[in-house]
């Protein structure tokens, strides 16, 4: 069997050193922060996930003082899902390795979507809950797997129009190939934003 390898070049990626967000129309968007990745007695770990979650926390903070609607993902399986032929067994619904890590945990006022697929919109109710809950047009999306469940879930939502932005040092990836790949998707082919999470200010605009 034939291989492929060897080293690739990353192309040049604008990462916005300050960017401000209108908290009226945005939304901070937590993909799958779950112990079966998180972790690493988790199912399918991903090793970068915990280093993520000091950023994430201060974005979630960040999001909740500035009263920015915060939506968790959550990969919630059947017993028998199909998805496990690809990955083996995984946050199956009810399970510790289902629930979001206790650091990241949602609030009361928080909305949890749980989805079978890594899109966060295919079969769900959240692009119904950005448009007419919470009103939002734009989203700050962070967590993991990140070219699998964030940017495919990034993709579907710039191919609805919303603005995506990426905080890079709030995603992780199987490896350093995959990180750069969702990065560069999320920059070229769907025209988001990438920044830093210390970097984003929530500021209504003046009118």
């Amino acid at each position: 069997m034939a291989k492929i390898g060897g080293t690739v070049k990353i192309p040049e990626m604008e990462v916005k050193e300050e960017l401000v967000l209108d908290p009226t129309r945005t939304a901070v968007v937590v993909v799958d922060m779950q112990n079966d990745f998180v972790r690493p007695n988790g199912k399918l770990y991903v090793p970068t996930a915990e280093a993520t979650i000091p950023a994430i926390k201060r974005l979630i903070e960040k999001a909740r003082d500035a009263n920015v609607p915060v939506i968790y993902t959550q990969d919630w399986h059947f017993k028998n899902d199909p998805e496990f032929r690809i990955w083996g067994e995984h946050c199956v619904m009810g399970t510790w390795g289902a629930e979001i890590v206790d650091e990241l945990k949602p609030l009361p006022n928080d909305i949890v979507i749980r989805k079978r697929r890594y899109d966060a919109f295919f079969g769900t109710d959240l692009d119904y809950v950005l448009r007419h809950v919470v009103k939002a047009d734009t989203l700050v999306i962070t967590g993991t797997v990140a070219n699998i469940c964030v940017l495919h879930t990034a993709g579907s939502a710039a191919l609805n129009w919303y603005n995506v932005v990426i905080p890079i040092d709030g995603i992780s990836a199987l490896n350093e190939f995959d990180y750069y790949v969702a990065l560069r998707q999320v920059d070229f082919l769907y025209k988001g934003l990438l920044t830093r999470v210390d970097a984003i200010r929530f500021e209504r605009a003046r009118s």
